[in-house]
């Protein structure tokens, strides 16, 4: 194994050396809110029953409910939360027919059954509400290289967090991703074929065919890794390493990155993010668990109190189950007192720990956002500024927690797998593509509350400014020119979801404007030419013309 390989083990060694105190942190996290993934430290057995160490099941259904959020509302099944959009193209109906279009083959990919991006955008889902962050692979599905497969697709996995490292490079962004993995002879040899493997590798094979291997994964850039001063005229180079043997599997160049490492909140100073929710919500969650212990244990006192019990008065055991006889002493006088009686207590703390226990429950939901996603109610009899700024105050309330998700997770997502699909010709051939768009990047706009409110209030704003402009007009006619009534009508409507094709092009609305002037001119033209014969006839039949 050459040294470039070699430095690079170290680094992602160190890199994971590094992270081990995350690791800690995430599972505290963990146990209190996600115990299915509290194995950052310790080994999760099959069939191991999870959250032995909680009281109350509250603040795993607050993660619950903020992890089902992103999905239910970012990235709902039944309607199109994406859309394709380039800059310079917006009168460019040929492009954004073409984007629209695009927009539905890329959606029919992802959903694909065999990608799976529904089980690996859930497991990420969770993972960015707890941690702050999560990995995930796009890339092509190994069906894909079977010899004149003509049906190519991807293939979306999310990975646990303990197992990927990752440095940052000068811009922030990440750089180099670093993947523990452990799998099997019998993986390696299907996704690298035999030649790849090495020869210990097949010898033990032959003896057990499922054999674990510890490999690892790296993406980094490629004037990092040059074997035998080789420079790779691509920005990447893929590498899988199998650390049992030292044995480079794979070395492939490439452009696109397969991992979507989507960071929620970050310092300046690391380069692993947070989550805001349950950093605020951990304290509330470890005082929710102590408190509703307390309070069983109270509970449990009431219902089923000590005993006091008279030394010697007692013959034997004090029955506690239902039905049970108790034999006292046939010498004890029972004027001295019972030989047997409850301890009483002092119940008055209860209401007050049902309060606190009530209390502690909203700062949870309120530390996990979850009384900030309900839309604003604009039914009834409000104005259109009222409206406004309802949805501007929903807005403000929900921005810190959709925005990172739509920017960094599903843009993420989105670009990396328009980039595969394009690469493996899903998109139809090239010289298809609409000529505007040669050259542009295309951007992803996403559907979400959020942006639904903001083309509500674009809506309002609609209304508000055609309640002025009638008032203006009623003043000085000529004030409806200061509108372009044609481009606001176009934004209007795109905002609202109208597709394009249901759209003229500018061009086809200009020449129909053109088409219906002249018609109109025409008809002014006969009719002023009947008035004129008119006229005419009348003079000649030595009447006086009607006025006009």
């Amino acid at each position: 194994m050459n040294n470039d390989i070699k430095d690079l083990i170290k680094h992602g060694e160190k890199l994971f050396s590094q992270k081990q105190p995350l690791n800690s942190l995430h599972q505290v996290i963990a146990e209190n809110f996600y115990p299915e993934r509290a194995s950052f430290t310790r080994t999760i057995y099959l069939g191991e029953e999870f959250g032995t160490n909680l009281t109350s099941s509250y603040p795993v259904m607050c993660r619950r409910d903020l992890g089902n959020v992103f999905s239910s509302m970012l990235r709902p099944s039944n309607k199109d939360w994406f859309s394709m959009t380039a800059d310079g193209v917006e009168r460019d109906h040929e492009s954004k027919v073409w984007l629209e279009w695009a927009t539905k083959v890329q959606k029919r990919i992802m959903y694909e059954k065999r990608g799976q991006f529904v089980r690996a955008a859930k497991e990420g889902d969770h993972d960015f509400a707890s941690f702050g962050q999560t990995v995930i692979t796009v890339e092509m599905h190994p069906d894909s290289f079977r010899e004149k497969n003509p049906n190519p697709g991807l293939l979306y996995r999310c990975w646990h967090l303990k197992d990927v490292a990752w440095s940052v490079g000068a811009d922030g962004a990440v750089q180099c991703v670093f993947r523990k993995w452990k799998t099997t002879g019998h993986e390696l040899k299907q996704l690298y074929g035999e030649a790849k493997l090495h020869p210990r590798m097949l010898e033990k094979m032959k003896q057990d065919p499922f054999c674990e291997v510890e490999c690892r994964h790296m993406v980094v850039p490629a004037d990092m890794y040059q074997p035998g001063g080789k420079a790779y005229m691509t920005p990447l180079v893929t590498i899988a390493v199998d650390l049992d043997n030292e044995h480079v599997m794979q070395e492939l160049p490439t452009k696109i990155s397969p991992y979507v490492i989507p960071r929620w909140a970050t310092l300046s100073d690391s380069q692993y993010a947070y989550s805001p929710a349950i950093n605020c919500a951990l304290p509330d969650a470890r005082l929710l668990q102590a408190m509703t212990l307390t309070l069983l244990e109270a509970g449990e006192k009431a219902v089923n109190p000590p005993l006091i019990a008279v030394q010697d008065a007692i013959r034997g055991d004090i029955g506690m189950y239902a039905g049970a006889i108790t034999i006292v002493d046939a010498g004890y006088d029972e004027r001295s007192g019972q030989a047997l009686r409850a301890l009483q207590q002092d119940k008055t703390g209860f209401p007050v720990g049902m309060e606190l226990i009530q209390d502690t429950r909203i700062m949870l939901r309120t530390a996990c956002f979850l009384d900030k996603l309900d839309l604003p109610n604009t039914a009834g009899d409000m104005t259109a500024y009222e409206v406004s700024q309802r949805v501007q105050e929903f807005i403000r309330n929900a921005l810190p927690l959709f925005e990172p998700a739509e920017v960094e997770f599903n843009g993420g997502i989105c670009e990396k797998t328009f980039e595969l699909a394009l690469m493996y010709g899903a998109f139809g051939p090239p010289d298809k593509i609409p000529r505007r768009l040669a050259g542009r990047d295309v951007e992803f706009k996403f559907s979400s509350p959020l942006h639904e409110a903001v083309d509500k209030q674009k809506g309002s704003v609609f209304l508000e400014a055609s309640q002025i402009l009638a008032s203006a007009q009623a003043l000085d006619p000529s004030a409806g020119v200061l509108i372009d009534a044609e481009e606001t009508l176009r934004d209007v409507l795109a905002g609202i979801g109208v597709p394009t094709k249901w759209t003229r092009s500018p061009e086809l609305v200009a020449q129909i404007k053109q088409s219906q002037a002249q018609q109109a001119a025409n008809e002014q033209a006969l009719a002023n030419m009947a008035q004129a014969a008119g006229a005419i006839k009348d003079l000649r039949q030595g009447s006086p013309a009607p006025m006009a």
